[in-house]
């Protein structure tokens, strides 16, 4: 689980929008990418996020 305060002032480091809890991944409300998250602890990196087409290929 996520800690609040810390959700909060999270950004996505590709575009610098706000950022959402979604099950297990962090998702950003602009450029839709979304980072994973480990033992509680969110992996914001660009070359760990999913891209918004990677979902698009699963359905």
């Amino acid at each position: 689980m996520i800690d609040e305060e810390l959700l909060k002032i999270l950004v996505c480091p590709a575009c610098r929008s706000d950022v959402v809890l979604e099950g297990e991944e962090i998702v950003c409300v602009g450029c839709k990418l979304r980072y994973p998250v480990k033992d509680g602890i969110p992996i914001m990196l660009v070359e760990e996020a999913k891209k918004p087409e990677d979902e698009d290929k699963k359905e």
